[in-house]
């Protein structure tokens, strides 16, 4: 992919980097750029994987040739790209979605617009970008809660007025945990094995139950969600941290009604129009200048340091966004 870089290119002639539509990043707070040249590098770094395998170990710092700009190519200078739970997979070799290789790795981050081409007339220089490319209840379940994920749709259900159900593993520092999430909006928190206990059902006396379960972990964690929403609710699976199959009874699909889908950010961008997907970006933002929405805890890594931030990032109970910055 074409994120994890120290300035890079959307084109056709870039032979590594995997041509992308870009939106405007400037609705978003950010800081003023004062002043830059509108030169583009020749040369950028890149983060580059030849063959899958364990990430700190396939991953290399590389410089790249970098093509002149022309006709339709924009030059974008990266300057922050986050190491997601997918980018891990990728490189892996265990990902719904995998680029020819050699590949960049990455799929997301904020750049910086330094050179366009003579046929480019929706962005010039100096132009911020990111790469473009449900019914609710009254209340949402959601396990790994406190994923980047997790923490977005915390404060994102607090804005819209939705009650939400926080589900995380035990831990050492659990009430630590429980209070963060709490400050960021989160009505209840419980671990898996709490929510396993025959007691839930009285916690449903004083809460209606969800209709939307949002699962990013599978296996018995996503079994505990479907058994605790209401009649007619829907689980959306994102994600299978636990590399285990969703399991529901077929009493919970005839007599309840359940339904399960699953959720992709990529297809659902090709299956929407860009339209919609900016309206959505530019809510976001809304919720950003607003104060209703923050990003959670991050650990900003110089690129060259990128074997501790993939390490990091594959490290248990990290609620860290590891953050490559290449500025």
């Amino acid at each position: 992919m074409s994120m994890w870089v120290c300035g890079t290119l959307w084109g056709s002639r870039a032979p590594v980097l995997m041509r992308r539509r870009l939106l405007p990043a400037s609705s978003c707070s950010r800081p003023a750029t004062a002043s830059y040249s509108a030169s583009a590098p020749s040369r950028v770094r890149a983060l580059v994987y030849e063959h899958h395998g364990q990430p700190d170990k396939v991953v290399e710092l590389k410089d790249l040739e970098l093509a002149a700009v022309s006709g339709s190519d924009i030059h974008v200078k990266m300057l922050a790209a986050p190491i997601n739970p997918s980018d891990i997979n990728m490189i892996q070799g265990n990902y719904g979605l995998l680029p020819k290789l050699p590949a960049v790795g990455g799929n997301e981050g904020v750049g910086r617009v330094v050179a366009v081409g003579s046929n480019v007339t929706s962005m010039k220089p100096g132009d911020w970008v990111i790469p473009a490319d449900a019914g609710l209840g009254d209340s949402v379940i959601q396990n790994a809660s406190n994923s980047g994920v997790g923490q977005a749709v915390i404060q994102i259900a607090a804005a819209l007025g939705l009650r939400t159900i926080n589900v995380v593993r035990d831990r050492p520092d659990i009430q630590k945990l429980t209070d963060r999430l709490k400050h960021l909006g989160a009505e209840h928190v419980v671990t898996e094995e709490e929510l396993r206990k025959p007691e839930m059902k009285n916690f449903f006396k004083n809460m209606p139950q969800p209709r939307l379960a949002l699962n990013c972990v599978g296996g018995k964690s996503a079994t505990e969600l479907l058994r605790h929403l209401a009649p007619g609710g829907t689980m959306v699976t994102y994600g299978g941290m636990a590399k285990q199959p969703v399991t529901a009874s077929v009493s919970q699909l005839i007599f309840k009604d359940l339904k399960l889908r699953g959720f992709w950010m990529s297809q659902w961008k090709k299956a929407h129009d860009p339209d919609q997907f900016k309206e959505l970006i530019l809510t976001l933002c809304d919720f950003i200048r607003r104060g209703r929405l923050v990003a959670p805890a991050c650990s900003e890594v110089p690129l060259q340091d990128f074997q501790r931030a993939l390490e990091a990032s594959m490290q248990p109970f990290t609620s860290s966004k590891q953050i490559l910055t290449m500025g």
